[in-house]
């Protein structure tokens, strides 16, 4: 007979995403959690106010935290849970962040740096020696692995080892690999930051940002970073996030093995001086040759490819980076991030590869330069 003492087994990530957070089974309890419109709440327990916590944020919060093995406090964006973390640092502390990163870190870290708030050491973050090289005085090392969008990638354990012994927090921006392909918490890491905006609800129609941490002290600056602040996020886009992040495993599954497919079918194309791809995820980078023309007549000719900032949603979206203004300019000026959707390989394959062919033809003029936006781009 088996031993009714021992452990269940631990349940896989799909698993635990369908059935986290849901109301208890119960008869004529609601199979999804209720969407809670509220500002404030029956004096007398925790959440007094609705700045403070919505039950709607709690079930996402548990299922995203229970899959990156921390506590998770949700944000109104990517952007506003970035802000909390960087709101640790200590007044004039000095941060490494990797020279090739989204641009909207950049463009806080520079503007806080600029205002006297901080110091920012940037690095190439897939240079580990460099990185620990760099690292006395430090109080936070921001970790992006892949980049964005060059798609390099870092030595978590070793650079999280190394950050310690400086006595410096570790935090990971994990929104390209999502928990499914790396936990940096596992490896030691502070804080795990996340734009849900992209892969975890995955339907590009949500604003939301999290942040996790196995530590309770920083959690609790966090949460008090949030209410502080008002970085909330909606109960309605929590709700779909939600939603979203259950289908998160099937979702990536299918982009990651498309992604694989279609790097290795574009690589060698005559029109391509490089095909970046790191051998997982469903982010792309491709350097188109002859730089910005022909890039920027490149996304204007396909008809399934969106030309479209932000990423990870069910549609394949594209665009070259160097249109923002703040991208770095060490990205090349013809590299087009390829964020691959949930379309058939062979559709998707076909309609890029005959953009590509379209660009040596001297008769087709379809598309021209375009205008570069200067915010910072998703």
């Amino acid at each position: 007979m088996p031993d009714s003492t021992s452990a269940a087994p631990a349940l896989h990530p799909e698993t635990r995403l369908i059935i986290a957070g849901r109301p208890p089974h119960e008869p004529d309890q609601p199979m999804n959690v209720p969407v809670h419109l509220t500002s404030t709440y029956v004096a007398g327990g925790d959440l007094e106010y609705a700045r403070y916590g919505n039950p709607s944020w709690t079930a996402f919060e548990d299922a995203l935290g229970g899959l990156e093995g921390g506590r998770c406090t949700s944000f109104a964006s990517g952007m506003a849970a970035i802000t909390a973390v960087l709101d640790l640092v200590p007044e004039g502390g000095t941060v490494v962040a990797p020279r090739h990163s989204y641009t909207g870190t950049v463009a806080q870290l520079d503007q806080l740096a600029s205002k006297g708030r901080l110091r920012v050491d940037y690095v190439d973050i897939s240079d580990t020696a460099a990185v620990a090289a760099s690292l006395a005085g430090a109080a936070l090392v921001w970790i992006e692995s892949p980049t964005n969008p060059a798609l390099e990638i870092a030595e978590i354990p070793e650079l999280v080892a190394a950050a310690h012994e400086h006595g410096a927090l570790v935090a990971v921006d994990n929104t390209f690999a999502t928990p499914l392909l790396q936990r940096p918490l596992e490896s030691g890491a502070d804080l795990v930051v996340h734009s849900a905006t992209k892969y975890i609800s995955g339907h590009s129609d949500v604003l939301m940002g999290a942040v996790i941490t196995a530590s309770d002290e920083l959690s609790e600056k966090i949460v008090a970073h949030r209410s502080l602040f008002g970085a909330i996020p909606g109960p309605f886009e929590t709700y779909l996030a939600l939603r979203g992040l259950r289908t998160l495993p099937v979702r990536l599954e299918r982009a990651q093995a498309t992604a694989r497919e279609l790097a290795t079918r574009l690589a060698g194309h005559d029109e391509l001086d490089e095909v970046r791809y790191p051998g997982f995820g469903a982010i792309i980078s491709i350097v188109v040759r002859g730089g910005k023309e022909p890039a920027d007549r490149l996304v204007q000719r396909t008809a399934l490819w969106v030309h479209a900032t932000s990423l990870g949603g069910v549609e394949s979206t594209f665009e070259r980076r160097r249109r923002w203004q703040l991208e770095q300019p060490t990205i090349p000026d013809g590299l087009v991030r390829l964020s691959v959707g949930l379309e058939h390989v062979d559709d998707l394959h076909r309609d890029l590869v005959a953009a590509l062919d379209s660009l040596s033809d001297p008769g087709d003029d379809r598309g021209s330069a375009l205008p570069g936006p200067s915010a910072p781009g998703a």
